[in-house]
C-alpha cells in the first residue's frame, strides 16, 4: 500500500445508492460501524471504520456493494474499539432498532362480532412480488404501497387504508431485491390516479419509501402521492 498523505491506497467497499433499497442488512453486517443509513440509503460514513473485509457484501440483498481500490483514511482499528465499547454501554438488546422488543398495555375494549368486521381487499394478489405489472384492477386506482407490519401496528388499517385502494404490501429488510423498477412499471403502465404510502416509523422501512419516490420519479408521471408512518406502537406519527 503506497502511503500519500493522511490517507493511502488501499481496498475499500462502494455503495451503489441507486441499487441500495434501504433495507439496512448491511449496516447490521458491519461489525466496524462504518455504514449507517442516511436518508433511507446505505451510506459508508466513517471510511476509517472500514477494514476492507467485505462482511457487508454477501449481506446486500441487491448487489449495491463492491470493493474499490482508492485514497482513504488508513483503518483506525483504537477508533473502532473505542465507538464499539460506547455504543455497548447504551445498545439495544439487538443490533438493529427496528426489531428491539418491546411490550404494549392496551386497555380492554368491548368485544366486536366477527360478522360485523369486513376485509377492504379489493384484490389479490397482494405482496408487491407477486403481483402482476398489468392488471385490469389497477386501471383509474388509487394505489396503497404499505410495509407488512402496518396492518399488524395499526387496528383499523382496512378501513382507513385498503378501502377503496388497490393494495401491494411488501418488507424491504426480508424481500431480497429492490422494489423501484416493479412498481416503476406499475405506475408507467397503468392509470394510477394515486399513491399513498404506509410506513413503520423504523429505519429499514425507509426502503419501501425510498423505492416508491424513485418508482414515481422514473415513471415520469405527476401522480399524487403521500407518505404516512405508523409508529410502532400503533399510532400515526404526524
Amino acid at each position: 500500500m503506497l502511503l500519500r498523505g493522511d490517507t493511502m491506497l488501499r481496498k475499500i467497499i462502494k455503495i451503489n445508492e441507486d441499487k441500495c433499497n434501504g433495507c439496512g442488512a448491511c449496516s447490521k453486517a458491519c461489525h466496524e460501524g462504518a455504514i449507517e443509513m442516511v436518508n433511507g440509503k446505505a451510506r459508508l460514513t466513517r471510511e476509517d471504520y472500514c477494514d476492507g473485509l467485505g462482511d457487508c457484501l454477501p449481506a446486500c440483498p441487491t448487489n449495491a456493494i463492491s470493493f474499490e481500490l482508492r485514497e482513504a483514511p488508513a483503518y483506525n482499528e483504537a477508533a473502532v474499539m473505542k465507538a464499539k465499547a460506547e455504543k455497548k454501554a447504551t445498545k439495544l438488546p439487538c443490533g438493529c432498532p427496528g426489531t428491539a422488543s418491546r411490550s404494549f398495555k392496551r386497555e380492554s375494549e368491548p368485544t366486536v362480532a366477527r360478522s360485523s368486521v369486513s376485509s377492504q381487499l379489493l384484490q389479490w394478489p397482494c405482496q408487491i412480488k407477486l403481483v402482476p405489472v398489468n392488471a385490469p384492477y389497477f386501471d383509474n386506482a388509487n394505489l396503497l404501497i404499505a410495509a407488512d407490519c402496518t396492518a399488524y401496528a395499526y387496528g383499523n388499517f382496512h378501513n382507513d387504508f385498503i378501502k377503496n385502494h388497490i393494495t401491494l404490501i411488501g418488507c424491504p429488510k426480508l424481500d431480497e431485491g429492490d422494489y423501484a423498477k416493479k412498481l416503476t412499471e406499475i405506475i408507467a403502465n397503468n392509470n394510477i390516479k394515486s399513491v399513498k404510502v404506509v410506513r413503520m416509523e423504523v429505519p429499514c422501512c425507509g426502503g419501501i419509501e425510498n423505492a416508491v419516490k424513485r418508482a414515481l420519479q422514473s415513471s415520469g408521471k405527476f401522480i399524487p402521492w403521500q407518505i404516512i408512518t405508523v409508529s410502532t406502537d400503533g399510532k400515526i406519527i404526524e
